[in-house]
């Protein structure tokens, strides 16, 4: 499956330096890549959240920097995994200059290599989506704090467009927070069956 896939370009540090919000619509179609030991996986992505400064009370950055969200405070194109509710990590995508703590949450992402490998992750569920959500995306890629702070434009852990045209965008309000919930900044392919809710 692999060898029909065409690589149009590994996104650089510029994609990620850009105002946050566009960087979350852009994101949408975009491949999500990692070179494992076991194997490489990856998904083209369907589904993201944007989450941008101190001001913004959903953003980890609203209580200030600290030692777990130090990286989003870094220069954009580096991975920031936290975990959560003591069972899922979840991935984002720092963006923006250094100084300022933005990122983007994947919460969606259609699988495309290492299925099989996803799927041990997993334990074999051949009935799983494997990628329909922030915490099964971090657990099909066995994502976790190891990998915070990742250079998104080296050839570990990257994303690339590979030229894939995008149906049509859907942007609604956030969901699985409860501060916040106002901002329409989440960003759908929408008619994906891989996104985490549907789109209201």
């Amino acid at each position: 499956m692999s060898s029909l896939i065409v690589s149009t370009g590994l996104l650089e540090r510029d994609f990620y330096l850009r105002p946050t919000l566009e960087v979350a619509h852009d994101l949408i179609g975009k491949y999500l890549v990692y070179k494992t030991e076991a194997g490489l996986l990856s998904a083209r992505l369907v589904e993201v959240e944007a989450y941008i400064g101190e001001d913004d009370l959903a953003c980890h950055a609203s209580v200030g920097i600290t030692k777990r969200n130090a990286v989003m405070y870094g220069m954009g194109g580096y991975s920031y995994i936290y975990f959560i509710y003591g069972m899922y990590y979840c991935l984002n995508v720092v963006t923006e200059d250094e100084g300022f703590p933005a990122a983007v949450l994947i919460r969606g992402a259609e699988p495309v290599e290492g299925m099989e490998l996803m799927r041990h992750h997993f334990g074999d569920d051949k009935h799983n989506l494997l990628t329909n959500g922030p915490g099964k995306l971090c657990k099909a890629f066995a994502l976790t704090r190891k990998e915070n702070g990742i250079d998104l434009t080296g050839n570990r852990l990257y994303l690339e467009d590979r030229g894939y045209k995008v149906g049509k965008i859907g942007r609604s309000t956030r969901i699985g927070i409860n501060k916040g919930i106002e901002k329409k900044w989440r960003f759908v392919e929408l008619n994906s069956q891989y996104l985490s809710a549907k789109i209201k």
